[in-house]
């Protein structure tokens, strides 16, 4: 599979490479890479011709979006596509933290995130960003989890960012989220470029195949698949502390991924390898945002998608009953006629 090759995002004039490019982990997710480390890493991105990246204000509590600011503006701005979310607004942090949002990073600026779907906080947060990403526009504009918030998310914040679209600010707009259920009904229900699913559409997790991914293909609504990995189960094996959607494994879980790692055993196929491209193959699947932490990461990111893996490993999976019988697979022929355009 091509890392590189470009793919229209929905029906708007974008193009984003298969392989995109995750910055939570620049926000500092479970440890803090240095300012160095994280500007290399960007810039080897960049060198690759990776040409998408997803970032948004929570993501260390903003520190995600200043860095890549640090490199990005040094760019040919037509040749890259930047994503970033509205939905939570960085306030000063007095001490008190939302037990429902995720707090998991290091070395966080002085501020925290609270939801605030208002208009004036979706305006406040988009120009935030903007700041940070020492930008004058971005090209996508996501929601950012709106579980709790449906009511909100489309008589407030759908109207404001389509109102960003029509005046050419952003030049698409979707929503990011960790499940499929609602995303689907985000689907039916709005005129979206793009749709962000983290952890749903996996080699293990095929939540997304049941409603959300028929819709899109229908609708020529993009699909972006984020947490390729499962929080980790799918790049480090049903090993002892393997984690699945932030928690540790279940038993199921477990086996599950077990029985995949013999299968890739057989033929000689590495797991993270399979878990990367198996998503890319629907055809409403525009792109995948691995996260990487460094230089080393983001070259094994672009070798695993580039990795030839046989026709005759996803026929025994499907064999086995470790993929369902109506999801696409890649394709050796397939990967064989992508190109870079």
């Amino acid at each position: 599979m091509n890392p590189i090759e470009k793919i229209q995002l929905g029906r708007t004039e974008l193009r984003v490479t298969r392989l995109g490019f995750g910055s939570v982990p620049l926000g500092g997710l479970y440890e803090d890479p240095s300012e160095d480390d994280a500007g290399a890493t960007v810039r080897r991105v960049l060198d690759l011709g990776i040409n998408y990246f997803d970032t948004a204000p929570i993501y260390g509590f903003g520190k995600a979006e200043t860095r890549l600011g640090r490199v990005l503006p040094k760019c040919d701005r037509e040749s890259i596509v930047v994503a970033t979310k509205v939905g939570y607004t960085l306030v000063p942090d007095e001490g008190e933290r939302d037990p429902n949002v995720f707090h998991r990073f290091a070395n966080v600026p002085p501020v925290r995130p609270v939801f605030d779907y208002s208009y004036d906080g979706i305006m406040k947060t988009f120009e935030g960003s903007l700041q940070r990403l020492n930008l004058s526009r971005v090209d996508i504009l996501n929601i950012h989890d709106p579980d709790r918030n449906w009511v909100e998310a489309m008589g407030v914040v759908y109207p404001a960012i389509a109102k960003l679209r029509s005046e050419g600010v952003v030049r698409a707009i979707g929503v990011g989220m960790n499940q499929a259920e609602m995303l689907a009904r985000f689907a039916r229900e709005g005129d979206f470029d793009c749709l962000l699913v983290a952890g749903r559409y996996t080699l293990i997790d095929h939540t997304g195949l049941r409603e959300l991914l028929p819709i899109c293909e229908r609708k020529h609504i993009s699909v972006i698949i984020g947490g390729p990995y499962n929080s980790g189960i799918l790049a480090t094996g049903a090993r002892p502390g393997a984690t699945y959607n932030y928690l540790e494994a279940p038993p199921a879980i477990m086996e599950r991924v077990a029985a995949i790692e013999a299968v890739c055993a057989r033929h000689n196929v590495p797991l993270k390898a399979a878990a990367l491209q198996f998503p890319l193959a629907h055809p409403a699947a525009a792109a995948i945002i691995p996260g990487a932490r460094s230089v080393a990461e983001v070259d094994e990111n672009f070798q695993l998608l580039s990795t030839s893996i046989p026709d005759d490993f996803w026929g025994e999976l499907r064999h086995l009953n470790l993929l369902p019988p109506e999801a696409p697979t890649p394709s050796l022929s397939q990967a064989a006629t992508g190109s870079g355009s």
